[in-house]
């Protein structure tokens, strides 16, 4: 992502950044952890219930991936080392560009399946979100379908994310992933 306005240029990311990205992190791994246990559980209020938290925190992930695209492109994250190879450098570019189009595709997915299947979401249980399409139980399951795959998509990005975020401290011994982390607050 190249930014429509660059702020500061700092070695480290902003104290908001880092608080978007460490907010969205547990949200996310504690989504995928809710949903892929009550997947396969029977039909229960429990299991009921469980569906109603998990899309009150894919509505609340999706609204804060936009606030947090909304930051990003107003201000610049900290340049790759330029000793990173070119084609290392596009494969960080496009491993970001794909944890981000997931983190909106997912929700809308969900979204849609739960609109499909008749089933509305009432954010924290106030707030009804429109449905997106009329019930059709065969959309609906093709949309469950897609809901799925895009996660299990989305939990090999993020193993990518995370297994480079390592590398780099570990075998390349640069700031990669210290100038993510919360106790680095290091902003030129």
């Amino acid at each position: 992502f190249a930014p429509i306005r660059r702020l500061t240029v700092t070695n480290h990311y902003t104290s908001t950044a880092k608080t978007l990205h460490w907010l969205m992190a547990i949200l996310l791994f504690g989504l995928l952890a809710l949903g892929f246990y009550m997947h396969d559980l029977p039909l229960s209020p429990e299991k009921l219930q469980l569906y109603s938290w998990h899309k009150w925190a894919g509505v609340s992930a999706f609204l804060l991936v936009l606030v947090r695209l909304g930051w990003r492109v107003t201000h610049i994250p900290p340049a790759l080392p330029a000793s990173m190879p070119k084609l290392m450098q596009l494969a960080a570019h496009a491993g970001h560009l794909a944890l981000y189009g997931l983190m909106l595709a997912i929700p809308l997915s969900g979204w849609l399946m739960s609109s499909a299947k008749g089933f509305q979401t009432v954010w924290f249980g106030i707030l009804p979100i429109p449905d997106l399409l009329g019930k059709n139980k065969e959309l609906g399951d093709l949309l469950q379908t897609v809901h799925m795959s895009l996660n299990l998509i989305f939990v090999a990005t993020l193993a990518g994310h995370i297994g480079a975020a390592l590398k780099h401290h570990f075998i390349d011994k640069d700031d990669i992933l210290t100038r993510i982390l919360p106790q680095h607050s290091k902003e030129i």
